[in-house]
């Protein structure tokens, strides 16, 4: 039994959590992420971003102008300009978001992280949440 307890305590935790929302209205942390997606240049940012909205795996993608950016890259230090994605979603579907973005990007290994939200604007969040389907 504790051993059962000890397991499902992440899942209980999140239900609680979420029924503790919908009665309150109050805003999980962390329920809503912005994932960073770079890209070579704006025709393959504006292709990528497209796919992500036409697969509902965001509510609200900003394509960023140029930037410049350092890196290393099999040993070598590089220098680029990059376009950069800024893709809110909600979390449980980043896994899905950068499946979908490493079957379609050129680069070898594209970068796709993302940080979880932690707070802001309560309408907005709920606006994130009425735009990309649960799971």
């Amino acid at each position: 039994v504790m051993t059962l307890s000890l397991l499902m305590y992440p899942v209980l935790r999140s239900l609680a959590l979420q029924l503790h929302s919908a009665v309150t209205g109050s805003y999980v942390s962390g329920t809503h992420s912005i994932a960073f997606i770079n890209c070579l240049n704006e025709q393959i940012a504006k292709d990528i971003a497209r796919g992500i909205m036409d697969k509902k795996l965001a509510a609200y993608v900003n394509i960023l102008p140029k930037s410049s950016a350092l890196y290393f890259w099999k040993g070598e230090l590089e220098e680029s300009t990059e376009i950069l994605l800024l893709v809110k979603t909600r979390t449980s579907k980043i896994g899905e978001l950068s499946n979908y973005v490493r079957s379609i990007h050129p680069f070898e290994i594209p970068e796709v992280i993302s940080l979880p939200i932690d707070q802001g604007n309560p309408l907005y969040l709920k606006w994130i949440e009425e735009n990309i389907p649960r799971d």
